[in-house]
């Protein structure tokens, strides 16, 4: 069977395809090249489910949380956050322009008993819209035009939804740490995974959105501990940073 052709769009950069192509297989590995975003995961999952709930008025820690969401995960690679994302309760669909990545979260929910949708697709294509989560989360660093791809996010949320956002910022810090230091010294990404050029300060997000009349209703730094390999929750947004933004209701 042969695989999907490439998807051609604004945002995509056939050079990031490629490189996760090449990786596809080893998402599920938590030992493999892909290890820091599983421990990444669980921060980040833990940060999102603790804030939609809590807007939403609802138990963060209750068995389903997210029941009744509709949720579109953006670049979902092999199914990590799509999965959290079904097991805390939300219907989810998941999207990404790397053929392998899909066959492989296809897999894995199956062999996992849940039910999530995957699809073949950039976002400048997708039709459907008005989701009440939009999950971008280290995607946009690796788009070619972060601006616009932000804008079409925010275009697929529905009145009173939400964004999520995380990427890292375009500092000295995120290229020691996020570069040297992940990429080269403790080996915690594959070399080549970032360039810093493309790493975005939080006002080039918060700005496009407080223009919009979008409220930013949570917003975190993510510490990284390579030796001991921990991640936790920081108020340091210098290097990773997490943003949760809600559009404004209809008039």
């Amino acid at each position: 069977m042969s695989e999907p052709e490439a998807i051609q769009a604004p945002s995509i950069d056939p050079e990031e395809v490629a490189r996760y192509q090449r990786l596809a297989e080893t998402w599920w590995d938590e030992h493999g090249p892909f290890w820091p975003l599983h421990l990444l995961n669980r921060v980040r999952t833990g940060w999102i489910v603790e804030h939609l709930a809590r807007d939403l008025g609802r138990d963060p820690a209750g068995p389903e949380p997210l029941a009744g969401l509709r949720m579109l995960d953006i670049g979902c690679g092999g199914g990590i956050l799509s999965e959290s994302m079904a097991r805390h309760g939300a219907e989810v669909l998941g999207i990404d322009v790397t053929p392998r990545n899909l066959i492989v979260a296809r897999q894995h929910a199956e062999g996992s008993g849940l039910d999530i949708g995957y699809r073949h697709v950039a976002l400048e294509s997708l039709p459907e819209d008005g989701f009440d989560v939009v999950l971008n989360m280290e995607v946009i660093e690796h788009v070619l035009d972060p601006q616009n791809f932000l804008k079409r996010c925010m275009e697929k949320v529905r009145p009173g939804g939400f964004l999520v956002l995380a990427t890292l910022n375009r500092t000295l810090a995120a290229y020691i740490a996020g570069i040297i230091g992940a990429e080269y010294l403790f080996r915690l990404l594959p070399r080549g995974t970032h360039q810093w050029r493309r790493f975005v300060r939080p006002r080039e997000l918060t700005r496009p959105l407080d223009a919009a009349g979008w409220q930013i209703v949570a917003r975190s730094g993510v510490a990284v501990n390579p030796l001991r390999r921990r991640m936790r929750l920081t108020r340091y947004e210098g290097i990773n940073y997490m943003l949760m933004a809600r559009a404004p209701d209809a008039r």
